[in-house]
């Protein structure tokens, strides 16, 4: 993937705070995952404000039942040592 170099305003202790958990050259990397899971999220929820405009809102049952979903394969990646960016 092409990357570009942009300038970024952060406060001062987020960026002493992520240059504890990584080096140098890790903060970059941190920041520019941290920015994709951003964007993945945003277009999550314009993808599902599509649906519920095309179809229908869900009802609170449905919402439930999406969330034990997510939690119960949440679970089974933690049981099965699959970490975000690796292999699962």
């Amino acid at each position: 993937m092409a990357t570009r170099k942009i300038t970024v305003t952060v406060p001062e202790e987020l960026v002493e705070s992520i240059k504890g958990r990584v080096d140098s050259r890790g903060v970059s990397g941190y920041i520019a995952a941290a920015a994709a899971h951003r964007d993945a999220m945003d277009r999550l929820r314009e993808l599902a404000e599509q649906i519920e405009e095309e179809y229908r809102p869900l009802s609170e049952e449905e919402q439930q039942a999406a969330l034990d979903r997510i939690a119960a394969l949440d679970e089974w990646h933690d049981e099965h040592g699959a970490r975000p960016g690796s292999a699962a």
